[in-house]
């Protein structure tokens, strides 16, 4: 364990289990990236924002879609421009340098101190991404072909990798990775989220709000189950209309605050409709 290490604990803001913080301090003692699964709405992305703010860290987001290459994320050579600039003559398309632009991961290995890199849902590149990224970050090192410099990272930044689990995974990959799966929290964790966004939430309406939430969240035909905050945005929307008490009804107040496909909504209305037992 290193000199600089300094152990996560969470934040005012974001609140961890045991597991989590856990997980967290291993990576940071193995200088390893850290891949967080778990649901839409479980805080991996907020994960990596409470990681900067507890070790007072800049933070650079890399958020990975479908085309994203490893490349893209240590610089891009704007070719485009430099051609702009020789037909209209604007600035000196000689010096190459002023058309490469450091992606996030390059940012990373460039900064002057150590930073929080989040790589946001890696599981949307193609499968040939992750080991190729990996290979970057095990090298913290790169060559800018166009100009022949070389970025040498001072410091290893502090990886962490979110996975929504729409595919698999390389295992040469997960190898290199420490591995943690957020589950959804429960009522008892519930109750202590809500209580750091709503601070002054009487006790009743908590109560209600938290048996109606996860009432919808046991019905088993939903497509997208609502999330944290998507619960947070609902009571805050019942606060804003003086609403003080909810039940699970045809005429819940805001639930499109918590559903947001239609099926989910028809589900819900024909669950009430049928009378059944909310069970997943």
């Amino acid at each position: 364990m290193t000199e600089s290490f300094r152990r996560f604990r969470g934040t005012d803001r974001y609140l961890t289990s045991e597991g989590l913080e856990a997980a967290v301090n291993c990576a940071l003692a193995l200088q390893r990236p850290l891949l967080v699964r778990g649901e839409p709405g479980t805080g991996k992305t907020l994960l990596a924002e409470a990681v900067a703010a507890a070790l007072q860290l800049p933070m650079i987001a890399w958020t990975i879609k479908s085309t994203t290459r490893a490349q893209d994320g240590l610089y891009v050579y704007d070719t485009v421009r430099r051609l702009y600039d020789s037909r209209f003559g604007d600035g000196d398309v000689r010096d190459i340098r002023r058309y490469i632009e450091l992606g996030p991961m390059g940012r990373a290995f460039a900064a002057s101190s150590r930073t929080v890199l989040l790589i946001d849902e890696i599981d949307k590149a193609d499968i040939e991404f992750p080991n190729d990224l990996l290979h970057e970050l095990d090298r913290m090192r790169f060559h800018v072909a166009e100009t022949g410099d070389e970025v040498v990272a001072g410091e290893r930044p502090v990886v962490i990798i979110t996975s929504n689990n729409e595919k698999e995974l390389p295992d040469a990959f997960l190898r290199r990775c420490v591995f943690h799966f957020i589950d959804f929290p429960g009522p008892e964790m519930m109750k202590r989220i809500v209580a750091v966004h709503h601070p002054d939430l009487e006790a009743s309406l908590v109560q209600q709000v938290l048996s109606v939430f996860y009432e919808i969240r046991n019905l088993k035909q939903l497509r997208k189950r609502p999330s944290t905050s998507e619960l947070i945005d609902w009571i805050a929307a019942l606060r804003a209309a003086g609403i003080g008490d909810v039940t699970l009804s045809r005429e819940l107040p805001f639930l499109g605050a918590l559903l947001k496909k239609e099926q989910d909504l028809t589900a819900y209305a024909d669950q009430l409709a049928g009378g059944r037992r909310w069970r997943s």
